[in-house]
């Protein structure tokens, strides 16, 4: 038993970095968190990237004090133990997980591949949200009783099955005509009641320049 619990923790202390990299991610990101077998593995393959770089780190750390010498010569009694690469694999982890939510998130990375040709994807987790995200614009929600709400979205869901519309400065479109909601500053509305979303032009960037 004690065999297997020591095999156990090593084996956690080893996925350690790649799941608070997948913990990081899925808590920036609005991507929908996957199963557990699936976590797993990705907690597997982000673990070999990071590990990855400790050892290239220890290898050049190694290197630099042996045969560099200068400022390197300070460390040369500092030993690259298990608890500093354990340290070193957590901090990576961490550089990590935020560096891979943020390139989600602004689709560079994707539009970089995607203008070599090598894939047309995006890294948003559905059309749904890049089109909020790359549409910041008054828009029209158009409800099931026919009825439409204006207004600016504050905040959205992240995909059209679940969650709310947050409307600021909400007017129902009544024909041609607005009428505004008045003494109310923002206005929830369940997406299960919306039938289809307008996003409308940005005229009044134009009537301002």
């Amino acid at each position: 038993m004690n065999g297997i619990s020591k095999d156990l923790i090593s084996v956690l202390e080893f996925l350690l970095p790649g799941f608070i990299s997948a913990w990081i991610f899925y808590g920036l990101t609005s991507y929908a968190k996957p199963s557990q077998f699936e976590r797993v593995v990705q907690a597997l393959i982000f673990t070999l990237f990071i590990q990855g770089f400790v050892q290239g780190f220890a290898a050049l750390f190694k290197y630099s004090i042996t045969f560099l010498g200068g400022p390197w010569e300070y460390f040369k009694f500092w030993k690259w133990d298990e608890s500093f690469s354990l340290l070193s694999s957590i901090v990576l982890a961490l550089v990590f997980g935020v560096c891979l939510s943020h390139y989600s998130n602004n689709d560079k990375f994707h539009s970089f591949l995607r203008n070599k040709g090598v894939t047309r994807e995006t890294s948003f987790p559905s059309e749904w949200f890049g089109t909020f995200l790359n549409n910041v614009t008054f828009v029209v929600l158009h409800l099931h009783d026919e009825r439409r709400l204006y207004g600016w979205p504050i905040e959205w869901p992240s995909e059209p099955t679940a969650g709310y519309f947050v409307i600021r400065d909400p007017s129902w479109l009544v024909g041609k005509r607005e009428r505004r909601i008045s003494g109310v500053k923002d206005i929830l509305v369940a997406v299960k009641d919306v039938k289809w979303v307008e996003f409308l032009e940005k005229t009044w960037e134009q009537k301002n320049g």
